[in-house]
């Protein structure tokens, strides 16, 4: 991975990485699985093939959850319990949910939150309203016809759970 550009400064509380890789990408996610605690939500937002579901394969890997991280677009959320003492951990995707905190409400992810990594893909908009604490995600990518694997990151930490959290270690 390699340091932020120095043309695009990040806001006071983010980081700005860039991934070569779909390898790097998971090894992110190993590195954010140590930040994270029960109670953390994670939104993950980018363009088709960004790499989320990559980086939260990672997440998974490193919280040491049991089953493998695929994208749960169909069923809509997944729970991966913790194959130890950690988290386990909540996989959504939003994607084809548009009723914004009401339809979400539905899947009862305010009842899993507390005890849960909750990583919520597409959720803009959404489920915001779960918490005032979250780290925001986003991931750029070339669009169109290309191989390109450079994805452009931007992790935000919102509220008072990552106002002092050091996430220039996630650039490592």
């Amino acid at each position: 991975m390699e340091a932020p550009a120095p043309h695009s400064p990040a806001e006071p509380g983010s980081v700005q990485i860039v991934v070569t890789s779909p390898e790097q990408m998971r090894e992110l996610g190993h590195r954010l699985a140590k930040l994270l605690r029960a109670g953390d939500l994670v939104m993950l937002s980018g363009e088709l093939g960004a790499g989320k579901t990559t980086l939260t394969r990672g997440l998974g890997e490193g919280l040491g959850v049991r089953g493998a991280v695929t994208s749960p677009t169909f069923v809509i959320a997944r729970v991966h319990p913790s194959l130890g003492d950690g988290p386990p951990l909540v996989h959504v995707d939003a994607y084809r949910l548009s009723g914004g905190l009401d339809e979400m409400e539905d899947l009862d992810l305010d009842v899993s939150l507390p005890e849960s990594v909750m990583v919520v893909e597409w959720g803009e908009g959404k489920v915001e309203e779960l918490t005032e604490d979250r780290l925001q995600v986003v991931i750029h990518r070339a669009v169109g016809d290309t191989t390109d694997e450079v994805r452009q990151m931007t992790i935000t930490g919102v509220g008072e759970r990552w106002a002092s959290a050091d996430l220039s270690v996630l650039a490592a």
